[in-house]
C-alpha cells in the first residue's frame, strides 16, 4: 500500500467523526426550532412546563451517556462504540415522530439522548488518537465544526418546514442511518493503546521503506492499563479533573440554554418568531468560524491561554445581548460574534483535555467532561425555560449566561498548564 493511499484512507474518520457531529449539531438545537410551535399550538398538550421537562429529560439521557457509554470506547473501542450508538439514535429519533403526548415524546428523548450522549467524546478521542503532535486544539475544533454544521443545516431546515414539526425529527433519523453503514465498513479500528500510523507522523520524520506494507494501529492494553473513572481521582489529576468539570458544566450551560431557548428569547425580547430562527442559524454560523479560528490560535499560542480568553469574550458579549437592538444588522452582527466565542469556548475544553490526560484515559476524560458538562446542559434549558415561564426571560436570561462564563474563567485559571508523566511518576505543571 502506498504512502498516498494510507494518507486517502485516513481522510475517512476525518469526515466520518465530522458527520458524527453533525448528528450531534442537530441534536443541539432541534428542540429550540419546535419548542415554539408546539407551545403556540398545544400539540401534543405542550406548554411552557411541557417543553421546559421534554428539554431537560432529553439532556439527562445525552448526559447519562457520556458518562456511562463512552468511557467503553477505552476497552472496547471507538469504532463499535459509535456506529451502535448513532444506529440507537437514530430509531428513537423517528420515534419521536409517533409520541401521542408530552410524555412519550420525552422518553423518547432521553433513550436518543443515550446513545447520541457516547458519540461526541468518542469521535472526539478517535480523532486525538490519530492527531500529529501539536494539533490536538486543529483536530478537535475541526472535527467540532460538524457539530454546529449541523446546528446550522437543522436551524435552516426549521425555516423551511415549521410548523410542521415532525419533519425535523424525520430528517434527522434518517440522516443517522445513513450514516451507519459507513461507520461500519469504512471506520477503521482503534483502541487507546499507542497508535503508530508512520506516514502520518511528522514527528517522527520518517516513512516507510519504499514497497513495504505500512503497519496497521498497534493495540495492546494490557489490564492494569484499563481506565476508569477512579483513575481521574489519583494525583495528580484531582485538580485538572474539577476545573474541567466546572469549565464543562458552564460551558454546556451556554450551549445548550442559548440553542434551545434563543428563539423564545428574542420572542419575549420582542422579535418575530423567524427572526429568532435566523438569530438561531446566524449563532451557529459563528460557532464554525470560531471554531477554525480557535483551533489555529489555541496551537500556536496555548490551549489555556486562548480558552481563558474566548470564556472571558463570550461573558461580555452575552451581557452585550441583553440591551435590546434594533437595527437588524447590528443585531446579527451582535449574535454572530457572540456565537463565535460562547460555543469554542466549550469545544477548547475538550481540546485542552484530550492534551491533558493520556492516551489510555482518553476517551474516559472526554466522557467525564462531556458527561458533568451535560449536567450544566440540562441546567441551562431547566432554567431559562423557567424564566420564560415566569415572564422574565429576557434580559435575566443573558445576565444568567454571561456570569456562567466568568464562573468557566474561575475555574479554568486554577488548572495547570499541562500534566506530564516521566518515570512512571506523574507530576502536573502549575498554573500559567
Amino acid at each position: 500500500m502506498s504512502t498516498t493511499s494510507l494518507e486517502n484512507k485516513s481522510r475517512w474518520p476525518v469526515w466520518l467523526c465530522w458527520l458524527a457531529m453533525v448528528l450531534d449539531g442537530f441534536d443541539l438545537v432541534v428542540l429550540g426550532t419546535v419548542i415554539p410551535t408546539l407551545i403556540k399550538t398545544h400539540d401534543l398538550g405542550f406548554d411552557a412546563v411541557g417543553a421546559t421537562f421534554a428539554a431537560t429529560i432529553s439532556l439527562v439521557g445525552v448526559g447519562l451517556g457520556a458518562l456511562f457509554i463512552a468511557p467503553l470506547s477505552d476497552r472496547f473501542g471507538r469504532r463499535n462504540l459509535l456506529v451502535a450508538c448513532v444506529t440507537w439514535f437514530s430509531i428513537f429519533t423517528i420515534a419521536v415522530v409517533f409520541a401521542p403526548n408530552v410524555a412519550v415524546f420525552s422518553i423518547f428523548r432521553l433513550l436518543a439522548g443515550l446513545g447520541l450522549g457516547a458519540c461526541l467524546p468518542a469521535a472526539l478521542a478517535y480523532m486525538n488518537d490519530y492527531a500529529p503532535a501539536g494539533s490536538a486544539g486543529k483536530s478537535t475544533t475541526r472535527t467540532m465544526t460538524g457539530y454546529h454544521a449541523g446546528a446550522v443545516a437543522t436551524a435552516f431546515l426549521a425555516l423551511m418546514v415549521i410548523p410542521d414539526w415532525r419533519i425535523m425529527f424525520v430528517v434527522g433519523g434518517i440522516a443517522g442511518f445513513a450514516l451507519v453503514p459507513f461507520l461500519w465498513f469504512k471506520l477503521p479500528e482503534t483502541l487507546p493503546a499507542v497508535v503508530s500510523l508512520p506516514a502520518l507522523s511528522p514527528a517522527s520524520g520518517t516513512h516507510p521503506a519504499k514497497g513495504a506494507e505500512p503497519a496497521e494501529p498497534s493495540v495492546e492494553p494490557s489490564v492494569e492499563e484499563r481506565a476508569s473513572f477512579r483513575d481521574l481521582g489519583r494525583k495528580p489529576y484531582p485538580l485538572v479533573a474539577a476545573g474541567i468539570a466546572v469549565a464543562s458544566f458552564m460551558g454546556l450551560l451556554l450551549v445548550y440554554g442559548l440553542n434551545t431557548w434563543l428563539p423564545q428569547l428574542m420572542s419575549s425580547a420582542g422579535y418575530t418568531l423567524s427572526a429568532g430562527l435566523s438569530l438561531l442559524l446566524v449563532l451557529n454560523v459563528g460557532a464554525v468560524v470560531g471554531l477554525v479560528v480557535a483551533g489555529i490560535l489555541a496551537d500556536k499560542h496555548g490551549t489555556k491561554k486562548i480558552v481563558l480568553l474566548w470564556f472571558f469574550l463570550s461573558a461580555v458579549f452575552l451581557a452585550a445581548l441583553s440591551v435590546k437592538i434594533q437595527n437588524e444588522l447590528l443585531l446579527n452582527a451582535a449574535v454572530f460574534v457572540t456565537g463565535v466565542f460562547v460555543f469554542s469556548s466549550q469545544v477548547l475544553v475538550y481540546a485542552w483535555v484530550s492534551q491533558l490526560f493520556p492516551a489510555r484515559l482518553r476517551g474516559t476524560a472526554l466522557g467525564f467532561a462531556a458527561g458533568v458538562g451535560r449536567l450544566g446542559a440540562i441546567l441551562g434549558p431547566a432554567v431559562t425555560g423557567t424564566l420564560v415561564a415566569a415572564g422574565i426571560a429576557y434580559p435575566w436570561g443573558f445576565y444568567v449566561f454571561a456570569g456562567a462564563a466568568v464562573l468557566a474563567v474561575a475555574a479554568l485559571v486554577l488548572v495547570p498548564q499541562a500534566v506530564t508523566a516521566a518515570a512512571g511518576k506523574r507530576t502536573a505543571v502549575g498554573p500559567s
